[in-house]
């Protein structure tokens, strides 16, 4: 008998799983986040495109004012794109993470992060207990 391959899930799908842990992060969910993970990279870069394409095409102007608002707007434009850098970085990491079989697993305790919060942030790589314990950490050392 032929095994037939595994459905296409949603996110709706995702948001209301609640299987065994031994199904957390099987076939369909990985490949569910992995869909997801390739559609950010690819927004990323093409809006990393964009960005180059319209700073290329824009015209130095003699007019102070002008020039300032101009390159406002570059920096914004700039910080924007910088900020995209990183998480693109994210993103591919996580999409390593997949193949190695690491994804969905706390860096820090080697439990799930949990399908929904991954839903809201694929990249995330701590769990949210983690997560809180490391910023209470930052506080503690930053105050």
């Amino acid at each position: 008998m032929a095994k037939r391959p595994a459905k296409k899930l949603t996110e709706q799908d995702i948001q209301e799983w609640n299987g065994p842990e031994s199904e957390y992060m099987n076939a369909a969910q990985l490949a569910f986040f992995r869909e997801k993970l390739l559609q950010m990279q690819e927004e990323i870069i093409h809006k990393a495109t964009n960005t180059a394409d319209y700073l290329q095409d824009q015209e130095a102007t003699p007019d102070p004012a002008d020039r300032a608002t101009l390159e406002e707007e570059y920096s914004l434009e700039l910080r924007t794109r910088d900020r995209e850098r990183k998480l693109l970085s994210k993103v591919q990491a996580s999409l390593r993470q997949i193949d190695e079989g690491d994804y969905g697993y706390c860096q820090d305790t080697g439990e799930p992060i949990g399908l929904k919060r991954l839903l809201i942030r694929p990249t995330a790589t701590l769990s949210v207990e983690a997560q809180e314990r490391r910023e209470q950490m930052k506080k503690q050392f930053a105050g």
